[in-house]
């Protein structure tokens, strides 16, 4: 199948690991997966009444651990550093990386398409704080890649 790419904006709030528990576990109710164990491309975990009703029986199949669900599910924890990261974990971009990509230090929804790139790797996911017209933090900007 390949990796797919993922995105996902959320209110902000200053706890980012806790933003990302919040958008997993909505993303896992609402089914708004991919699911392996049918292995259907094009329809998503919502589409069957039998998929799993927990992330311990979704992660329990050998397909998924190997799949994937091309979806913010497959990382699992936001890091504080590159130096700290792991396959399914998620970093938030740094000022630098920000000021080199997007030419500012305070990020809008306009400035998304600048810092896409800095989530090259798969199954590593990034994160940036959006800003409103008035400067203040306004949404968390979740990306990344992943999937086999």
């Amino acid at each position: 199948m390949g990796a797919s790419g993922w995105s996902y904006y959320v209110a902000y709030q200053p706890d980012l690991g806790r933003a990302l528990d919040e958008l997993r576990a909505k993303v896992f109710d609402e089914g708004d997966y991919w699911w392996a164990e049918p292995y259907e491309l094009g329809k998503s975990a919502a589409d069957f009444p039998n998929r799993p009703r927990t992330e311990e029986e979704l992660w329990s199949s050998e397909s998924v651990q190997e799949s994937g669900t091309h979806s913010i599910l497959d990382v699992h924890e936001v890091v504080p550093t590159r130096a700290k990261a792991s396959l399914g974990t998620v970093v938030p971009v740094r000022e630098d990386e920000v000021l080199a990509t997007a030419g500012v230090t305070r990020l809008t929804r306009a400035h998304v398409e600048a810092i896409e790139g800095l989530a090259e790797e798969r199954w590593l996911g990034r994160c940036a704080v959006l800003h409103d017209d008035a400067g203040n933090p306004s949404e968390i900007y979740f990306w990344g890649f992943s999937g086999d």
